[in-house]
């Protein structure tokens, strides 16, 4: 479990394939100024939003190995050299400055717009189908590993596009900075709307 508060961003070092083309691959990680000196192997660090296993480290970075479905379902995680946000797991005693993130991407969604407006930025996503439905205004959504709040939605024929303000310190301090128009990003929906959902169908 996460929060979606970024404590460092990391970059991809190495791409390692597992086995045959359709296989996985393993990645090393430069963990910028995470702390990695409470991290034992087989604890789960986010990487842009997806829960990953560590298999290996040493002081400044980190293994995991990331499996073909993984990869086929997110972005930002098979080639050296991009630029990744980190957050370790969450201790039951640590604040929760987010929300409740479990690390578990739902979808893709493509950036339509990401433009300064005053001293913020406007991040305008369009979000598939499958997952507009659970997006509110005020609500809680996760872009890349990032705790964020809603300011509106908008169903549209291809899916809902969601408008986010974001500060200045969060386009410093995460991997959102490098953002454009058609970059996609991984969407995690609110864990509490996930459940909200299965209780009303359940019959």
């Amino acid at each position: 479990m996460f929060t979606g508060i970024v404590a460092a961003m990391g970059r991809i070092e190495k791409v390692t394939p597992l086995g045959a083309q359709d296989a996985g691959v393993r990645l090393t990680i430069t963990a910028g100024g995470l702390d990695l000196s409470d991290v034992e192997l087989g604890d789960s660090i986010a990487i842009q939003g997806a829960c990953m296993t560590v298999i290996q480290k040493t002081p400044e970075s980190f293994d995991v190995d990331v499996s073909r479905e993984s990869l086929n379902r997110t972005v930002g995680l098979g080639e050296a050299g991009t630029g990744v946000n980190l957050e370790k797991a969450l201790r039951a005693h640590d604040r929760l400055g987010g929300h409740l993130v479990s690390g578990h991407v739902d979808g893709l969604g493509v950036v339509s717009k990401f433009e300064p407006v005053g001293e913020s930025h406007e991040l305008r996503i369009v979000a598939p189908k499958e997952i507009g439905k659970y997006l509110a205004y005020k609500g809680s959504v996760t872009v890349n590993g990032v705790s964020l709040t809603v300011n509106a939605v908008t169903d549209r024929p291809d899916g809902s596009e969601f408008s986010i303000n974001l500060i200045p310190h969060t386009v410093e301090v995460t991997t959102l900075s490098a953002l454009k128009a058609g970059s996609r990003v991984n969407l995690e929906i609110d864990l509490i709307a996930r459940y909200v959902e299965r209780m009303m169908s359940a019959s």
